[in-house]
């Protein structure tokens, strides 16, 4: 039987909550629409550090607040309003910030943010001089704050997130660490590491699978709660053999479309 897509994520702001989507647009330009749309800035960013990638700035995610620096952005939920251009951020029941992507909202949530984020344990360079204030970039609607400035669709099978489940004694292993923006079921563990190389079709989409997706600290985080609580990176190395830490693939579009839940995927060459 086929593998078909059994999970669609989007992640509107660098590092935070992905939304759970019953389908995604993708763009020809190699981005999910909606995608990593708005990041928070560090204040030491360098001038030069942004590279042009569809028209406008993209930088590096070591110069944003990101789950790498600062794992305890798991333990927040938000949410982004397309329409009315909002940014909601919680800490459990608590609203930390609700604002505008107008300046002066732009200000309080970075404002908000920063005061957060400078109290967690897990980020004390926070305090260096010059990493305040952050500044809150991206317009909301242009996907831009990818890992890879060609931005790139992430996907995953579900029987790799099984196996490295089990090779972790955790089978509550959560998909969201890997925050890959398409997860499949029907494969066997570790198949879609294979594809490297070759073309699929998901959905009304067809990709170009270009290598497999090489994992960082960001992986190591509970997105319950935060914590550093697995150790990924060395498990795919010495358990799997994997070179690097890899873990889902990347995947250039040749067309735009939608993929949606349920979808059917062909390998076609």
């Amino acid at each position: 039987m086929s593998p078909t897509v059994a999970a669609l994520y989007r992640h509107p702001v660098k590092g935070f909550t992905p939304e759970s989507r019953e389908s995604l647009t993708v763009r020809a330009d190699g981005r999910v629409e909606g995608d990593r749309v708005l990041a928070f800035l560090l204040g030491d960013a360098p001038e030069d550090a942004p590279q042009q990638a569809a028209g406008a700035d993209w930088w590096p995610k070591v110069n944003m607040l990101a789950l790498v620096n600062t794992p305890g952005l798991a333990r927040l939920t938000l949410r982004y309003d397309d329409a009315s251009r909002r940014v909601s951020i919680s800490e459990g029941s608590a609203v930390l910030v609700e604002d505008g992507l107008d300046e002066a909202g732009r200000d309080r949530l970075a404002a908000a943010m920063g005061a957060w984020a400078s109290a967690q344990a897990e980020q004390p360079d926070l305090a260096r001089p010059g990493r305040l204030p952050l500044r809150l970039i991206g317009d909301g609607a242009t996907a831009r704050y990818q890992d890879n400035y060609t931005g790139n669709v992430t996907m995953h099978g579900r029987g790799s997130l099984a196996s490295l489940a089990d090779a972790l004694h955790d089978p509550a292993l959560d998909e969201q660490r890997f925050r890959s923006n398409i997860v499949l079921e029907g494969l066997e563990p570790w198949a879609e590491l294979a594809w490297a190389g070759r073309a699929v079709r998901i959905g009304e989409v067809t990709f170009d699978v270009l290598r497999p997706a090489v994992r960082c600290l960001a992986t190591h985080a509970n997105p319950a709660d935060g914590q550093r609580d697995r150790d990924v990176m060395n498990t795919l190395v010495k358990v799997f053999g994997h070179e690097r830490p890899s873990f889902a693939v990347h995947m250039f579009p040749r067309d735009g479309g939608q993929v949606r839940l349920g979808d059917r995927v062909e390998i076609l060459d």
